[in-house]
């Protein structure tokens, strides 16, 4: 199978992101993660769902507020491809997450929780901005991962 310089371009574009946006979540607290999101992009998960960035905004203060907490989102498996268009995108990737509460150094352990990811993503004039992530969950155990239910003002 061949892969166009197009898709290959788009992929590595993509995957740069993506890894910009957990190292994010990871070594910053997330505090800029509402950025890679459309005004209106939805964050999907298991046990709650945020939409717009106000909301996924609120979601990591709620993280940071509630203490130290050590975590790896790690990336593999990423596919990327064009969705109707040169500014629409589709990838699907799969996030291993390790977690756990307190400060480095803590004891390993297998992951908390291993996802099969979709993103959809639209190109803005500030870039490509993802309009909706959804996890689905294939594999879960251990520590839980932090999940609050953030009510509507």
């Amino acid at each position: 199978m061949r892969i166009d310089e197009a898709r290959l371009a788009l992929t590595q574009e993509l995957h740069a992101l993506l890894v910009d946006y957990w190292h994010d979540v990871d070594a910053n607290w997330g505090r800029g993660a509402p950025d890679y999101y459309t005004p209106d992009g939805s964050f999907v998960g298991p046990a709650a769902s945020y939409e717009g960035r106000e909301k996924i905004r609120a979601f990591y203060k709620w993280r940071e507020d509630r203490g130290a907490r050590t975590v790896v989102h790690s990336v593999q498996n990423f596919q990327a491809k064009f969705d109707g268009g040169p500014d629409k995108a589709v990838c699907h990737w799969f996030m291993m997450l390790y977690a756990a509460d307190g400060k480095p150094v803590l004891p390993t352990h297998p992951p908390i929780q291993i996802a099969y990811m979709t993103d959809r993503l639209v190109k803005t004039a500030e870039g490509w901005k993802v309009t909706y992530r959804k996890f689905d969950i294939w594999f879960e155990g251990g520590t839980p991962a932090t999940n609050p239910t953030l009510d509507d003002d």
